[in-house]
């Protein structure tokens, strides 16, 4: 997975360093976290909002706008790793994200249309479907331990490979790192069985 040239700047400080300034009340700092995960995270967002919010919604204004409201408590985070603030603004627009599938559903349609006007997007159920599977993943990730969960984050959904996953999670050898995503995998799968 390419990296930002952001990301990899040395005199920018670390992650964590930004975010100990930031928290300080140090406003260049916060700046910094923006410049250095707003990208990131608007690339993972791209096209995953609800159909019928794309034209209204700009996905770069709803990952900027969730990672702001998950960085107004900055005082109150304890975030020890870059791996870690990563995974918590990419949980605050993943949730967001969520939230406008759940708010599109209970949306009333804006006006009345013909039945010959064939759809251009997925359908009301693909929707409806889409928007209960998320919760239902959500939910059995939820039971999951962090290491778990944080395996299966990476894994999955950020696409980093064993290597990089090992060096996150304090594993020995990507191999290692392999076998904790596997065993995690299995658990959610597990877990949504058994929550279905």
């Amino acid at each position: 997975m390419p990296t930002d040239s952001v990301m990899t700047d040395p005199n920018l400080g670390s992650s964590v360093d930004l975010l100990m300034k930031a928290q300080g009340g140090d406003a260049e700092a916060l700046n910094g976290l923006l410049a250095r995960y707003l990208p990131r995270l608007q690339r993972w967002a791209s096209g995953r909002l609800p159909g019928g919010l794309r034209s209204m919604l700009d996905t770069g204004d709803l990952v900027q706008d969730a990672m702001i409201n998950a960085l107004r408590n900055l005082s109150a985070l304890e975030i020890r790793s870059s791996a870690t603030l990563l995974i918590y603004l990419h949980r605050a627009v993943r949730n967001r994200i969520i939230d406008l599938y759940r708010r599109s559903g209970r949306r009333p349609g804006r006006e009345e249309l013909s039945e010959d006007v064939a759809g251009h997007g997925p359908s009301p159920l693909d929707l409806a479907i889409s928007a209960e599977t998320v919760e239902w993943y959500e939910r059995a990730l939820a039971n999951l331990t962090d290491e778990e969960q944080d395996a299966i984050f990476m894994s999955l959904e950020l696409g980093f490979g064993p290597t990089e996953i090992a060096a996150r999670l304090g594993k020995p050898s990507p191999d290692a790192a392999r076998m904790a995503v596997h065993r995690a995998i299995q658990r959610l799968a597990a877990e949504m069985e058994r929550i279905r």
